[in-house]
């Protein structure tokens, strides 16, 4: 499965994509592109471009810098340890289980799925044995989310003793997810 992870963290290094002649002509210096490696990206690169209207404010103003930004992120090969639930096995394993249960609603080709991903992989390493955590894909498994009105994705949902619980829509922060799960924790 591919992920993204996002960070706000200034850059540790920049390098450059493409090499300048010694003597730059405004078309090689409109090509330039500097990308900034960020420290936890796995992927994640911030490109910073050049623009043709930048390159005559540099020139006739030197302290004068319209720099284009840009993130560029990458899809990152990751393995994840969250069993896959599906329409078939749903009742066996979320309603009949014991304790709560957190299933993430995703598909492969959602971004926000991607982004939030690592840290639903977080939260399983960090709720072993206190929460069973599962995965649907949504083009795999379709008569299940529409069970339950899942009509965007990411969808997480919290199920204890069979019964949904909780739902939480879209790409959050990690603490929004972790306040929802310890409701239900004894």
């Amino acid at each position: 499965m591919a992920a993204f992870t996002c960070t706000s963290r200034p850059p540790i290094s920049l390098r450059s994509e493409t090499k300048i002649a010694s003597t730059p002509s405004a078309s090689s210096l409109s090509s330039r592109r500097m990308f900034a490696v960020l420290p936890e990206s796995s992927g994640l690169r911030i490109r910073l471009s050049l623009s043709p209207a930048s390159l005559t404010s540099i020139h006739h103003h030197p302290r004068v810098s319209r720099l284009r930004r840009a993130v560029v992120c990458e899809a990152q090969e990751t393995t994840t340890d969250i069993p896959v639930v599906n329409d078939s096995t749903w009742d066996s394993l979320v309603l009949k289980a014991d304790g709560p249960v957190l299933v993430d609603f995703w598909a492969p080709w959602c971004g926000p799925c991607k982004m939030i991903d690592p840290l639903v992989n977080d939260l399983a390493q960090q709720y072993t044995g206190k929460i069973k955590f599962y995965k649907l894909n949504t083009d795999e498994s379709p008569s299940t989310p529409s069970q339950y009105g899942v009509r965007s994705i990411p969808t997480i949902m919290i199920f204890v003793n069979g019964e949904k619980k909780d739902t939480i829509i879209g790409a959050v922060p990690k603490t929004t997810l972790t306040s929802s799960i310890d409701k239900f924790l004894q």
